[in-house]
């Protein structure tokens, strides 16, 4: 070269998800080419982690210690699916051993970068450095010895890509090119059309084109389709399938993925000794008849298709026998022997079949998996998961996934054209979330990994959500001992902050705080309904046991009635039995079976008498502080009177005390307002509030006034029906800009509260609302009446003085905790319409009942 050319530019081609290991001798410019090429977060030198563990990066003895934690480093970010580069001599066999295997480990590439530049400029450079000025030029040289012996082998060694650079200039000019991994079409947002297994069936798959919209291939939308594989074997026109999919592929119409029929076609074709089982020799005698240059375009479109594929910005997995989360987007012979057979057990059925490992029963990745390969009768969504063989060749159907709608389109067989060793038959019926005794349909329906530690719950509404440690564990003590079966807990309700403190005088709580909020809000309407004294209580109930069955998994409950913390509000069985059948024969008179389109309702409301389920707390608590003031008052009083008469100056002490006894009576009046007898059913009430969810759809966000129509249309037929057990909640809309409005909703309230009511909640009538910055308002404030909140706060709590200092309570965690509550009892609501897998919907529903867990003022 002379000195006016200018040095080529090398391009060295990188996996964007790899281990880079910098292989060269010590001053051979690895870490300056590192600095040059890779972000500094991406590298990983041998001697910052000597200097981690000993301060001093040239200390030898030091090196075990630091390739421990440079490996722990590697590991981690391969894990966590970044770039890795290794910046460390790394000329002996054993030190890339170790790093091939990490690779190998986290199923990525290892790639060699090799410096391998002469002994003088390694001299040169390291007698620039004063940490090496004394290095004696024999390291250098066993340096380069290692390498040199090395370098013929590295590909042998596992090395995937080797690049070596031979001179300063190559070094220098050398340009690293990141290269998106083949199975990375993150950029394919589609729409797309998946097709299951076909096995030859090339009618069959041109009616499933054609009813997908495909005229020749091509789709009018500019939908892509997207084989599963299996494309060949067992069926009458293997050949015409290929042809198809193969001219597809080619004009860019189509995607597709190996399957394991491919796969042993493709091995056969490049000569190698396979059975000729399964129906492989149909195929060959098929392609016999088929031109030479076409038996060479299946060989070469065989051998090009790649074991899956990510698409949609990785919210979309295709590949042959499923892919568990950790495999995603990752290369290696593991990920790709997963992928065209996926894993068994071991063990053999009755057909002697290998019996399949249920990796889709564990799966808890964010991506939608799409596959084939077992035979199903249906295809069942299976925690994020569906597997669309539906055993055309079998004499089943073809079916495809329309995406990202979710859509299932199918067409019939038109004939048995292979008999299967194992029948295609349809198991027992388990829901989607499983059968109480198989777990078959929807997996296993829950783990201890989804709920156990610290959790962050995504939400639509609020974000994330944090759960801690302590809180999580104490939620889960009560839904392992306490709660019914998480199949028939599909939510539960958010806690309530009170209204803001009122400055009223005799008032802690008064609506004008409430409508003022709102108003400050941007909420032009709510609706104040009547807060009935009971307990919370969500009633889950299905149209009849098979509903109950297919939806829920359940065998034997027709639904669940539960407390805000999920246990069962009865403890016979036969009782929660009764309420949903009375319920059940409302929902029917009432038409909203029909009106709905659903077999399940799931509502909010709240059971009483307060007695049914708070007996205990009566007598513990309320009953014991009535019953002693009722002993000690009469008689200090009686004892003060008598001292008055005989001329004795009892001051203001007389006053006092008949004050204190007239506030007792009051505290004794209120609570035993809410208490009254029941025997089994009889005098028991469930005052319905809201319509949450039903098949298919949430109603969370349905307005207040229709949700209380159908509900007031339930309570009609339940009064019909002379049952008794439903109880209307009465209501009153108010505008928050309008006086009179406001006012009429204030003098609601105060002839609720005087009749002995406990209060009232106000809730924006759009029952989702934000305000004017896009936030979340409060779902709901409770404003509780004067006499009511003496149970809370005391017989004498309405004296002046205790009334000042109870103005200075704190609002801001219960409506913090409120807030939060609320966006996870809408996210599992969402999880519940989609029909996601019970962990799903149950991770949400668990951080409701952790949260509960947080310390805050019981009072509020």
């Amino acid at each position: 070269m002379t000195s006016t050319e200018t040095p080529r530019t090398r391009t060295l081609p990188v996996t964007d998800l790899s281990l880079v290991v910098l292989i060269g001798a010590t001053g051979s410019g690895k870490s300056t080419f590192a600095r040059k090429h890779f972000k500094a977060t991406e590298v990983i030198s041998s001697d910052y982690c000597r200097g981690l563990v000993c301060d001093d990066e040239n200390d030898q003895s030091a090196s075990r210690d630091a390739f421990d934690v440079l490996h722990y480093i590697a590991g981690k970010r391969l894990a966590a699916g970044r770039l890795t580069v290794v910046d460390a001599t790394s000329v002996q066999p054993e030190a890339r051993r170790q790093l091939v295997a990490l690779a190998r480990e986290h199923d990525v590439l290892p790639i060699a970068i090799v410096l391998d530049m002469p002994e003088q400029v390694c001299a040169e450079r390291n007698a620039t450095r004063p940490d090496r000025a004394g290095l004696p030029r024999a390291v250098i040289q066993r340096h380069r010895r290692d390498l040199r012996r090395s370098l013929r082998g590295l590909e042998r060694e596992g090395f995937r890509k080797v690049h070596v650079l031979r001179s300063v200039e190559e070094a220098e000019t050398a340009e690293v090119v990141l290269e998106k991994r083949f199975n990375d079409l993150t950029h394919l947002a589609g729409p797309f059309d998946i097709v299951g297994d076909i096995h030859g069936c090339s009618s069959e798959l041109e009616t499933l084109l054609g009813k997908l919209g495909y005229e020749d291939g091509v789709h009018p939308e500019g939908r892509t389709a997207v084989f599963v594989g299996d494309l060949v074997d067992r069926g009458p026109d293997s050949p015409g399938v290929l042809r198809r999919v193969m001219g597809m592929v080619k004009s860019g119409n189509a995607l597709c993925v190996p399957g394991n029929h491919e796969n042993k076609l493709g091995r056969y074709l490049k000569g190698s000794k396979v059975q000729r089982t399964h129906g492989l020799a149909e195929t060959i005698e098929q392609l016999e008849g088929e031109p030479e240059e076409f038996v060479q375009e299946v060989r070469e479109f065989i051998r090009g298709l790649v074991s899956h594929y990510l698409l949609d910005g990785g919210k979309l997995v295709v590949c042959h026998a499923g892919l568990p989360e950790k495999y995603h987007g990752r290369t290696s012979g593991r990920v790709r022997s997963h992928a065209l057979y996926g894993e068994t057990t071991g063990e053999t059925d009755e057909f002697g079949l290998p019996v399949r490992y249920p990796w889709a029963e564990d799966y808890r990745g964010k991506a939608v998996v799409v596959y084939g390969h077992t035979p199903v009768p249906d295809t069942t969504w299976i925690n994020n998961t569906i597997c669309l063989d539906t055993g055309a060749v079998f004499g089943g159907r073809m079916t495809a996934l329309r995406w990202p709608e979710r859509e299932l389109v199918d067409v019939p067989a038109e004939k048995v054209w292979y008999e299967p060793v194992k029948p295609l038959v349809a198991e027992a019926p388990g829901g989607p979330w499983g059968s109480p005794r198989t777990e078959s349909g929807g997996g296993r329906p829950l783990d201890l990994a989804d709920v156990h530690g610290r959790r962050v719950v995504e939400t639509r509404h609020l974000g994330n959500v944090n759960v801690r440690e302590e809180n999580a564990a104490a939620a889960l003590e009560v839904m392992s001992r306490f709660a019914v079966d998480p199949r028939l807990v599909p939510y539960l309700p958010p806690t309530m902050a009170p209204t803001a403190t009122s400055r009223e005088e005799g008032h802690l709580e008064h609506p004008a705080e409430a409508f003022a909020q709102y108003r400050k809000d941007g909420v032009a309407q709510v609706v104040c309904e009547e807060k009935h004294m009971g307990s919370r209580a969500t009633v889950l109930v299905c149209k009849d046991a098979d509903a109950a069955r297919t939806r829920f998994g359940v065998d034997g409950p027709t639904g669940s009635v539960y407390t805000r913390t999920g246990r069962p509000f009865f403890k016979e069985p036969e009782v929660t039995e009764e309420v949903l059948t009375r319920l059940r024969a409302a929902i029917t008179d009432a038409g909203l079976w029909e009106e709905l389109d659903t077999d399940w309702l799931l509502l909010d409301g709240e059971l009483l008498p307060w007695s049914l389920k708070s007996g205990g707390l009566l007598r513990n608590q309320y009953a014991a502080v009535g019953a002693a003031s009722g002993a000690v008052f009469p008689g200090a009083i009686a004892a003060l009177e008598a001292a008055t008469a005989r001329g004795v100056d009892t001051g203001e002490l007389l006053e006092r005390q008949r004050g204190r006894a007239a506030d007792a009576a009051a505290f004794t009046d209120s609570y035993r307002r809410y208490c009254w007898t029941t025997d089994g059913l009889d005098g028991v009430r469930f005052a319905p509030f809201q319509l949450l969810a039903v098949a298919g759809r949430s109603l969370a966000a349905v307005p207040h006034d229709e949700q209380l129509f159908w509900l007031d249309r339930l309570v009609a037929a339940d009064e019909a029906a002379g049952t008794g057990l439903l109880r209307r909640t009465g209501r009153i809309l108010v505008d928050t800009a309008d006086e009179d409005s406001v006012r009429a909703g204030t003098d609601w309230w105060l002839a609720l509260t005087a009749a002995g009511g406990e209060g009232m909640v106000v809730k924006p009538l759009q029952a989702y609302a934000k305000d004017g910055k896009g936030r979340l308002v409060q779902p709901g404030v409770k404003v509780r009446g004067r006499e009511y909140l003496r149970i809370i706060y005391g017989p004498e709590y309405t004296r002046p003085d205790q009334l000042e200092r109870l103005r200075d309570r704190f609002l801001g965690h219960k409506r913090s905790l409120a807030l939060r509550e609320y966006a996870l009892g809408l996210e599992a609501l969402d999880r519940l319409a989609a029909d996601e897998p019970l962990w799903r919907v149950h991770e949400a529903v668990f951080a409701v009942l952790a949260l509960e867990s947080e310390p805050v003022d019981p009072r509020l």
